[in-house]
């Protein structure tokens, strides 16, 4: 019984630490046209033990085009600057929807959370 209660409450905190984790960003300082710097970004309630954040940007409005993303080292920054990573940024011939969605990664590279947020561009 103990060993059911105590799988069910870690399989409940992952849930609840996953559900808390967001993310946000800005196009700040981002150049038209595959600029290579990531822009920057806002993070809160990454959970204990992420060791790395992996990001990946898709333009909701042409899904098959490869903008790739990136990974950072997390030591609980709340905030990555602009080009925090490099990628392949926007070039939309019209204004486009992107995505960029994270993993906080543990040491063993397990997805333990994830967020993700959405903005038009330009």
């Amino acid at each position: 019984m103990r060993l059911v209660l105590a799988f069910g409450f870690a399989v409940a905190m992952t849930t609840a630490a996953s559900a808390d984790m967001a993310m946000n960003f800005e196009w700040g300082p981002t150049v038209k046209c595959f600029d290579p710097k990531s822009p920057p970004i806002t993070l809160s309630g990454v959970p204990a033990g992420t060791k790395t954040l992996a990001f990946k940007m898709v333009d909701t409005d042409a899904p098959d085009f490869k903008h790739g993303g990136g990974t950072v080292v997390f030591g609980g920054q709340k905030t990555l600057p602009y080009g925090a990573f490099s990628y392949r940024g926007p070039c939309p011939p019209r204004p486009h929807m992107y995505e960029i969605s994270v993993k906080a990664l543990d040491g063993s590279g397990k997805t333990i959370a994830t967020a993700k947020a959405r903005r038009r561009f330009p």
